[in-house]
């Protein structure tokens, strides 16, 4: 990824991290708590691999080395990170590969609606190929031109500023295309499928017809 270079700055919400405005419900957060499920897994760069697999448009997989995904091009984004657990951390600048660049190299089928993101411990997290594509999801590497520490998910985490960090998990290892919606981890176990935390969409009770397939 070389040096840290190019910014890309945005709003989160009406206001955005330059007139910080809080998500229902959500309370400021100065710090960056550490929350996860499980243990943090152990980096080895030489078994490392991103995938991108499912339903591509050639049908093939596609994989980079962590040598070959740390050399694509590198951008950064100023977004806030509001927590299901109600804490939002406003204006962080997140570097990384952004999620468009790794679109272009394996497109999607044409007929994808959805991806699913696949972690570290077989964790998963669905999004829309809409939530996906917009224009600020982002692979982080660095938080604040620092390298991401193993427990914030070094070496790599989704990003996605619009949405509830949980759409974006941590120790990242690859993307699968999906031509239909299926829950991930968390959807599976009570979480809103879509997670727009500026409609509040926490939990799976609060879902309404088609927000998701049935649990």
């Amino acid at each position: 990824m070389g040096q840290p270079a190019g910014s890309e700055s945005g709003e989160d919400g009406p206001e955005g991290a330059s007139g910080f405005e809080l998500p229902p419900g959500q309370r400021l957060q100065r710090g960056w708590p550490v929350t996860h499920y499980g243990p943090v897994p152990k980096f080895r760069p030489e078994r490392w691999e991103f995938r991108v697999f499912g339903s591509t448009t050639d049908g093939e997989k596609h994989g980079w080395t962590h040598g070959e995904f740390t050399a694509l091009p590198y951008t950064t984004v100023v977004a806030d990170l509001h927590c299901v657990t109600k804490f939002s951390m406003p204006g962080a600048e997140w570097g990384g590969v952004p999620a468009a660049t790794i679109l272009g190299l394996a497109p999607p089928a044409p007929d994808v609606t959805h991806v699913m993101v696949w972690a570290e411990y077989g964790f998963s997290s669905n999004l829309r190929l809409s939530d996906f594509t917009a224009a600020r999801t982002l692979f982080a590497t660095h938080k604040d031109g620092e390298l991401l520490t193993a427990e914030h998910g070094f070496p790599l985490r989704l990003v996605v500023p619009h949405l509830y960090a949980w759409k974006g998990p941590k120790w990242v290892r690859g993307i699968e295309y999906m031509t239909a919606d299926r829950r991930g981890f968390w959807e599976e176990r009570g979480y809103h499928n879509i997670g727009d935390p500026w409609r509040e969409q926490r939990y799976s009770y609060q879902e309404e017809p088609g927000d998701g397939p049935e649990l």
